[in-house]
């Protein structure tokens, strides 16, 4: 399995595009899909610097209804006239965070005859599917408070329904990959315990974790968490560079982070 970060909030050197936002490439041995499509066409440019060909896609995952994760579907679904883009149904949502921008998808995509609406759990093919542990208590708490949606009633907090994981399994290795992880980065790991994954790809969401003695607590604590699952991390974009360069003093070889460019083979 080869995954290649197409675009994220950094860039391995000056040959490579980067924004606030995520998007991966992952090749099995019967399936190219991207994970998420940045908030603009950022991730193409990547792409063709990679050598990924995007018109050769089969299935395009959306992780959450977040513009710096979706905004370049339209771009894919121009370059690619192929690959289904699966989209859990809760995605399309008015989300805001905390200053009042908006920070949704829109509306356009929903009605699109390639869009495949997700729910809890959605099989791609043998070893591959999706799943939103929505059905599942979270036992630990998030890093998403500052996060709202609008519904017919009131603004509320967001409980991130509309946020899915993929899992991959090949060649024996289970690789789990999640957007944010704005449920928690720990009740994703609890909901996908039984599945045993080797290897985590994604952000944490920790970027808004002060590195003052509070913070730094808090992140040891997770650290400490991490480290009892068997697994590699690859994080990248909202888990925040400080945030990370902290995570790695306590953690190590078992983490690494992910710039635009960056490619791994499992």
């Amino acid at each position: 399995m080869i995954i290649k970060t197409l675009v994220e909030n950094t860039a391995v050197s000056d040959e490579f595009f980067y924004e606030h936002g995520l998007s991966l490439y992952i090749e099995t041995k019967n399936h190219k899909i991207i994970f998420d499509a940045g908030q603009t066409d950022l991730f193409l440019k990547n792409a063709q610097t990679l050598g990924v060909d995007i018109s050769q896609v089969d299935t395009v995952v959306l992780s959450h209804g977040h513009y710096d994760h979706g905004g370049g579907i339209n771009t894919l679904l121009t370059e690619n006239s192929k690959a289904k883009i699966l989209i859990n149904e809760n995605a399309f949502g008015d989300f805001y965070n905390n200053s009042g921008k908006y920070i949704g998808i829109g509306q356009s995509l929903k009605n699109n005859e390639r869009v495949v609406l997700t729910q809890d759990e959605h099989k791609i093919d043998e070893g591959i599917f999706l799943f939103s542990g929505n059905t599942k208590e979270r036992s630990f708490g998030t890093q998403s408070d500052n996060l709202f949606v609008n519904t017919k009633q009131k603004q509320e907090l967001d409980t991130f329904i509309h946020e899915q994981y993929l899992f991959v399994v090949e060649e024996d290795k289970g690789v789990l990959i999640s957007g944010c992880s704005h449920k928690g980065i720990m009740n994703i790991l609890e909901f996908s315990k039984d599945f045993e994954p080797d290897y985590f790809v994604g952000g944490f969401h920790f970027m808004n974790i002060k590195l003052d003695e509070e913070g730094k607590n808090k992140l040891d604590n997770i650290s400490c968490e991490l480290l009892k699952y068997k697994m590699k991390y690859y994080t990248c974009h909202c888990t925040g560079v400080l945030q990370y360069e902290y995570l790695k003093q306590n953690m190590g070889e078992r983490i690494e982070y992910l710039s635009s460019g960056k490619s791994i083979v499992i």
